[in-house]
């Protein structure tokens, strides 16, 4: 069994916060392959579920961000989990927005719910860094992340939950390179068809040679020219 756990803190109140993308990112994965109804376990919220044919477990810690560990701690001693196949979604300032990267083991940046979780279980978990960008002034982190998406960023992280959820196969099975690739083919924008396609160089610096017609037309042009000059075309009788 896999465990698949998002960071953020319980509440309406939190539920648009920055800090809370992780909360989203299970929601979409539940909603994307009809896991089961949540319900209250392991001082949290979980749904079970399978994707592509891999039993899954969701966890939503009901325990405030820097409590985390408390609810995977339980979560994964019952089930007999080992760390490797635990795997963490949260936010991270520290990458742009939609932007993502995956990483095994290392150290927490500051996070205060990956801090909890390696202080009850280790640090060899996977981590799935969601970027949500940072301020411009460090101490105005805290009111940052516990802050409400804006209505700006609606677009670009509807668009990320939904690819992160469809390509969760490679993840599950440590395939990050791949994971990674294919999110990003499905965040990147698609060329536009009406867009017009970029000149050959070569076609570019080549000069255009006339037709047939138009060096026709441009010698009857120059014919006629020439006769007004001279006074027009001589008479038939004129010798």
């Amino acid at each position: 069994m896999k465990l698949l756990v998002g960071l953020g803190n319980p509440g309406s109140k939190y539920a648009r916060n920055r800090h809370n993308i992780g909360f989203m990112a299970v929601d979409e994965i539940a909603k994307a392959y009809n896991f089961s109804p949540w319900r209250s376990r392991f001082k949290g919220q979980i749904a079970e579920g399978l994707i592509e044919g891999q039993k899954c477990l969701l966890l939503k810690p009901g325990t405030f961000m820097n409590l985390s560990g408390e609810a995977v701690r339980e979560a994964a001693q019952f089930y007999k989990i080992p760390l490797e196949n635990i795997f963490i979604f949260h936010d991270e300032i520290d990458l742009a927005p939609s932007k993502v990267k995956v990483k095994e083991g290392g150290g927490n940046a500051g996070h205060n719910g990956l801090k909890s979780i390696s202080s009850h279980m280790g640090n060899g978990y996977v981590r799935v860094r969601l970027g949500v960008g940072r301020p411009e002034l460090k101490q105005d982190v805290p009111h940052y992340v516990l802050k409400d998406f804006a209505k700006a960023d609606q677009d670009w992280l509807d668009d990320l939950l939904r690819a992160l959820a469809r390509h969760m196969a490679p993840l599950l099975a440590n395939d990050f390179s791949s994971f990674l690739s294919k999110v990003g083919q499905d965040l990147r924008p698609a060329r536009s068809s009406q867009e017009p396609k970029s000149e050959d160089p070569k076609e570019k610096q080549k000069p255009k040679q006339p037709s047939e017609k138009q060096k026709t037309k441009s010698k009857g042009a120059l014919g006629a020219a020439l006769e007004k000059w001279l006074g027009g075309p001589p008479d038939k009788g004129d010798t």
